[in-house]
């Protein structure tokens, strides 16, 4: 088939490369407009639109699906398929019927559980033993579209939102290549959705990142692994922010009972009250720092006994 790819973070790469490396045709690709960088604030094309663009296929970066240049320089390409993954921008419906065999999504969930922008990080939040990845028919309703397949992963203890994605991106190319396949040979038909089951994931903000040190240990790891690499999970130290890596969860603690939010130091080791057990913290960024391990941190500011995080209001992010 004459597939346009329709992707723009690197998460979407490993779906770009195997549709490259399948017996479809990759006729082009839409890729969010070129974005500002670094410290210069250059124009950057997206991770999609790089490889794309070395790929030798025509690239477009509408401001907007709906703008009329955009549709007609698709309808040009001549799509049988267009193949999604982390586009990043709604489809109206005026595209949607552009290529015969509609536009198929990748998306990182088993739905209709966790339809939305961040299913990976809902699923972490909500302690999901099992998440996956689902392709489907894109239409007018967000994430409603009839499905074609699906993938099951299984969610480690010491996952991340990064790792995990990681892992669905990788297992979801297959996935989409293999939808595409059935498409072709009309070996794949569409069902809808269950309607009971329906959760959603809308985007997680900074301020959803903020550690609750009065939450149970079991909920702080969930939102510090959700949170990492973004938006970062992050706490107050001295009324400044400083953001946390992953932390460990402990089986017992023999030391004397910490409040929630209170500094435990040793020469090799920082921990952090509950509602329940301490954690160990890891890496900390404290505010215009480099991401360090917590007990350097520590040595370097010389934490007073009974300090304890969060209880300030934030500056500047770190």
């Amino acid at each position: 088939m004459r597939v346009v790819f329709a992707g723009t973070p690197e998460v979407a790469l490993p779906s770009l490369e195997a549709i490259v490396g399948s017996d479809h045709e990759l006729v082009g690709a839409v890729t969010r407009p070129d974005a500002p960088a670094g410290r210069g604030r250059h124009l950057v094309a997206s991770p999609v639109g790089e490889r794309a663009a070395e790929l030798g296929v025509p690239v477009l970066k509408p401001a907007h699906p709906r703008d009329a240049d955009f549709q007609a320089a698709l309808a040009d390409l001549e799509p049988d398929c267009c193949a999604v993954v982390a586009y990043g921008a709604l489809l109206p419906e005026s595209v949607l019927g552009i290529p015969r065999h509609g536009w198929v999504n990748l998306h990182f969930s088993v739905l209709p559980h966790w339809r939305g922008a961040a299913p990976v990080q809902h699923a972490i939040l909500a302690g999901d033993e099992v998440t996956g990845a689902t392709t489907f028919r894109i239409v007018k309703e967000l994430d409603a579209g009839p499905t074609f397949g699906l993938m099951t992963q299984t969610i480690r203890a010491d996952d991340t939102a990064g790792t995990l994605l990681a892992k669905l991106a990788e297992g979801g190319a297959g996935l989409l290549v293999a939808t595409l396949d059935g498409l072709q040979d009309g070996s794949l038909e569409a069902r809808a959705q269950p309607e009971e089951g329906v959760t959603y994931a809308p985007k997680v903000l900074v301020e959803h990142a903020r550690v609750d040190w009065t939450d149970p240990a079991l909920a702080v790891d969930r939102v510090i692994r959700a949170c990492t690499p973004a938006p970062g999970a992050w706490t107050t130290y001295a009324g400044e922010r400083m953001k946390l890596g992953p932390v460990t969860l402990l089986d017992a603690w023999d030391g004397a009972p910490l409040a929630p939010g209170t500094l435990a130091v040793t020469k090799s080791a920082v921990h952090v009250g509950t509602a329940t057990l301490p954690v160990r913290l890891g890496e900390v960024k404290a505010f215009g720092k480099k991401a360090m391990p917590a007990a350097d941190w520590a040595r370097g500011v010389r934490v007073e006994p009974g300090v304890r995080l969060g209880d300030t209001e934030p500056g500047d992010d770190g």
